[in-house]
């Protein structure tokens, strides 16, 4: 049988187990079991064994545990609540000002955390009431809020770079500068339409009433305060990977000794609270490592079958020029991104389009970055789009699924626009790497 018709049955296959429901890691792990056994017969199922052991044998991956019970412990101490109320001092007064206010406090959560389940709960329960009470638009308030919440994809310390820097084995330190400016740049194209949109309509967004702004200049200060923890924890864990004192998988250790650190002087630190963390930090975790260990065992033995190879001469082969090809896998991804987890994208097509990108003369970085900037729009997009489901589960009862996804419409294609900007523009990318370099 050849590689053509036995990539079609596997697509297929896969295709009709997720239609069933079957979740993603349990396909990748069979359809890797039964290719072995059917290729190379019983004598090479150790090689699925050896295939997943090197994999999570990485140290760089003891950073993804670490990374995942900081933002736990950071989510349980309330510090996004004392960021939240410090956000308010400067943009209260603006119209749409608490949107502004919510994707500031999601820039700054994205870099202490890079979690983005976590985040969207967390400004769902935070956020969505205070805009709601105030009178701003459902929908932009919704928008704001699952679009905010996923910047962690691209923001450092994202386990999404890690994953991939992982995969493509490239650089995880020049991948998180690399994520800084298109990060930033996203944040900033939100809060461009929201001030846009509530100036031309001010009644989508109306400013906070003036008695909940006057206030005197030692309440200011002490709602100001609430953002020296918060930074300190992006100094103390990018700081060290910068600075050159640590690796990235030692500034994990350094974030969680620093969230802990912040808890204790909160007087949140207890047992209830780090047991609730380190018991959602296990249940994230497993979601993650089971994913990886099905995807990781698939794709190498769909390597020894000659399939990758298969699909980076059909991919580099496309009569298109190398842009082309480049567009070709971002739709790709786009459409993946519908049906599949980031991670289950990550590990089945990076070990394909990397090689091509390298081949075609394009940086894997600026690629990694493209990658998690499409990755975003699949928190967002229909059928999939897990943003939505975080939302709902705090949202209140009158907000139905329907009315999460069409709220994300305008942000899906705000991606977008940040998407084809550093698609046109590398440098948005690769010049902070190349400064530090």
């Amino acid at each position: 049988m050849g590689i053509e018709t036995v990539t079609l049955i596997v697509v297929g296959l896969m295709i009709l187990m997720m239609l069933a429901g079957v979740p993603l890691a349990w396909i990748t792990m069979s359809l890797a079991i039964g290719c072995t056994f059917l290729w190379l017969g019983p004598a090479g199922l150790p090689l699925v064994a050896s295939r997943v052991y090197g994999f999570v044998n990485e140290y760089v991956f003891v950073a993804v545990p670490l990374f995942v019970l900081m933002a736990c412990i950071l989510e349980r101490s309330g510090v996004a609540r004392d960021l939240y109320d410090a956000m308010r001092v400067f943009a209260g007064r603006l119209p749409g000002g608490v949107a502004v206010q919510t994707t500031l406090v999601a820039v700054v959560m994205a870099a202490m955390t890079g979690i983005i389940g976590g985040e969207i709960v967390l400004l769902g329960l935070i956020a969505l009431p205070q805009m709601l009470r105030l009178g701003y638009d459902r929908k932009l308030a919704i928008g704001i809020i699952c679009a905010g919440g996923s910047l962690g994809t691209m923001i450092p310390p994202s386990v999404v770079l890690i994953v991939y820097g992982l995969t493509a084995s490239v650089s995880i330190g020049d991948l998180f500068l690399a994520g800084v400016v298109p990060g930033l740049l996203l944040g900033g194209l939100y809060i461009g339409y929201v001030l846009i949109r509530c100036w031309l309509n001010p009644e989508l967004g109306p400013p906070a009433p003036p008695e909940e702004l006057a206030m005197p200049a030692a309440e200011k200060i002490r709602l100001l305060k609430g953002l020296i923890l918060p930074i300190m924890i992006i100094i103390w864990v990018l700081g060290s990977i910068y600075g050159g004192i640590a690796s990235v998988t030692e500034s994990a250790g350094v974030g969680v000794v620093g969230a802990i650190a912040s808890a204790a002087l909160r007087g949140e630190l207890n047992w209830t609270m780090m047991r609730e963390a380190l018991v959602r930090t296990m249940a994230t975790v497993g979601i993650l490592l089971w994913l990886t260990l099905g995807a990781n065992a698939f794709i190498g033995i769909y390597n020894i079958m000659g399939g990758t190879g298969y699909l980076r001469g059909m991919i580099s082969g496309l009569p298109l020029p190398p842009i082309g090809i480049v567009l070709v896998m971002m739709l790709i991804l786009f459409v993946l991104g519908m049906i599949i987890d980031w991670i289950g994208i990550c590990l089945l097509t990076m070990p394909i389009f990397v090689p091509v990108i390298v081949s075609l003369g394009y940086d894997p970085i600026w690629f990694g970055i493209l990658f998690c900037m499409n990755m975003q729009c699949s928190y967002l997009t229909p059928p999939f789009g897990p943003a939505a489901f975080y939302l709902k589960s705090v949202a209140p009862p009158d907000i139905g699924l329907q009315t999460i996804f069409s709220s994300m419409i305008p942000f899906i294609l705000l991606q977008l626009i940040g998407l084809t900007l550093l698609l046109s523009f590398p440098q948005l990318a690769l010049w902070l790497p190349g400064l530090a370099s």
